[in-house]
């Protein structure tokens, strides 16, 4: 079947220069971002529960711009004052960047992975092993992330700052679609919220990462596109490859 319509259940990329609008050119396909799901914030008295003192920490870890926003929230619930010593070890320069909302950005350690890949980072934080790390996370932790992590050379301890939950739909929005992509277990999970009663039929679903892929497979559902692979790192070359592919049966 030709695929029309996409569904990329991530938000709407903030830069023109993003390869889906390239493709949605390219290929004649619209692409649609709503995220399946979102973010609340957990606060003072549910993160004591975790038994971490922030200022025990001499480094910080940022794997996303919502631990940013989280972490300080609760330092200001929590009348914590950061110290200037605090270094910060974050993913991507865009997060890193992030920091300068909250802080001095050049008048703090501020470390990040040019390439935006955590084993990047942590190759990094291993020139840094005296310190000691506090992974800014979700309730919902990603399995390699975490194994990148705990195969590093530093001691980290993760504090759960904010929850990912269902983003519902509403009956006004529009569910109809050639093609489904998803980057989380969560996002699979919400899916099934919403629809209870999903029939996937024609509907083609991808999916990044492999906890993400079992997690499809996990709710029975077929799994059509996956990434990364070996020659296929990310989402976007796996969407491609697969219309080029799809567009050549269309023609014959």
């Amino acid at each position: 079947m030709k695929i029309k319509k996409i569904l990329v259940s991530q938000p709407q990329p903030t830069t023109e220069k993003s390869p889906y609008f390239d493709i949605s050119e390219k290929y004649n396909v619209k692409i649609d971002f709503r995220p399946f799901i979102k973010v609340e914030p957990i606060f003072a008295k549910e993160f004591r529960a975790q038994r971490l003192s922030i200022l025990d920490f001499s480094a910080i870890i940022f794997n996303a711009r919502h631990g940013i926003d989280h972490f300080f929230r609760l330092c200001e619930e929590m009348r914590v004052t950061i110290p200037e010593t605090m270094k910060y070890f974050c993913v991507s320069e865009s997060v890193a960047l992030y920091l300068q909302r909250y802080i001095h950005y050049r008048k703090r350690k501020v470390f990040f992975a040019a390439t935006g890949k955590l084993p990047d980072l942590v190759t990094i934080m291993n020139k840094h092993v005296d310190e000691k790390y506090l992974f800014i996370t979700s309730d919902v932790q990603n399995e390699e992330t975490m194994s990148t992590l705990e195969k590093s050379k530093v001691t980290f301890s993760k504090a759960v700052m904010y929850k990912t939950v269902s983003n519902d739909f509403t009956l006004e929005e529009d569910f109809n679609y050639d093609m489904l992509l998803f980057f989380s277990p969560v996002g699979i999970a919400s899916l099934l919220k919403n629809f209870p009663n999903f029939n996937q039929g024609d509907i083609q679903i991808g999916c990044f990462g492999a906890t993400t892929a079992q997690a499809v497979r996990d709710a029975g559902l077929r799994l059509d596109i996956e990434a990364p692979l070996p020659g296929v790192p990310s989402m976007t070359m796996a969407l491609e490859n697969y219309l080029k592919e799809s567009n050549k049966k269309v023609r014959k």
